[in-house]
């Protein structure tokens, strides 16, 4: 079973030619303004936007950017954790498709690593959460840009304790060969400037890789941002700050934006 693309044509491009040539361009101008240039050894993890492409993707590419040619050439596995917008969930859900699906072709999930995980309390293999959600799907085809080949383990998560999502992450962590995600927005709907200070705030809480600061409206994806934190917290890692803007800066009006940024963790 593939859990085929659904919001291919409104969050990106639909057309496979189109959606390749935008990535690569995107992916390019990253690096040539020197965005990623903060991560000096090879992330182990990456908290990235997950807006439609011409609000947060210019955000996103400087993460994915932040990993080299021959980092992304030792990618074998992606653990991609995001909310779930549209199901309620009460810990972590994996998608128990055998692939996802966007225009740029398939990628096989790991099926060992869905089972291993879903041994932990508050973690089941479940598809309605990953039906529609875009803020997974919308990773994808960037990773299908820069990785040679890889498997997905994708989780939806809800309503997760840090701990829960530090714990689902560690049994994850793997070697280089194993890079995790974490795709989340932050702030909502504020004004430009309310944005750009709350937003500050957030980002000087994952660089200090303190989730105790980061409430709910901080980030859509504040729970498996928090379990990452804790996470890297754990293994110690150093966060980095690659990009830092809202959709005011990018492609909406600055009266009621959305922030994003992009860190690399390692």
């Amino acid at each position: 079973m593939v859990r085929p693309p659904a919001v291919a044509g409104t969050f990106y491009e639909s057309d496979p030619a189109r959606l390749r040539a935008w990535l690569v361009s995107a992916l390019a101008d990253a690096r040539a303004h020197g965005q990623g240039a903060a991560a000096r050894a090879a992330p182990k993890a990456l908290i990235v936007p997950h807006a439609g492409f011409a609000y947060s993707g210019a955000v996103a590419a400087a993460g994915y950017g932040a990993i080299s040619a021959a980092g992304w050439r030792r990618i074998r596995r992606v653990v991609l954790l995001g909310p779930s917008h549209y199901v309620p969930v009460a810990g972590l859900a994996v998608s128990p498709a055998d692939a996802f699906g966007t225009p740029l072709g398939t990628v096989p999930v790991d099926r060992q690593a869905r089972s291993a995980v879903c041994q932990i309390p508050g973690c089941e293999a479940a598809g309605r959460p990953h039906a529609l959600e875009h803020s997974l799907e919308v990773q994808v085809p960037f990773l299908q840009a820069a990785a040679d080949r890889f498997t997905l383990v994708p989780i939806a998560v809800g309503q997760a304790p840090p701990g829960d999502v530090a714990d689902a992450l560690t049994l994850l962590w793997g070697g280089p060969e194993t890079l995790i995600v974490i795709s989340t927005d932050l702030s909502h709907y504020l004004g430009y400037q309310a944005a750009v200070a709350r937003d500050r705030r957030t980002a000087r809480a994952i660089l200090a890789l303190d989730p105790a600061p980061i409430g709910d409206a901080d980030a859509c994806g504040a729970q498996p941002l928090r379990g990452a934190l804790l996470a890297a917290a754990r293994h110690g890692l150093r966060a980095s700050l690659l990009d830092l803007r809202n959709s005011g800066d990018t492609a909406g009006d600055r009266d009621r934006v959305v922030g994003y940024g992009a860190f690399a963790l390692g």
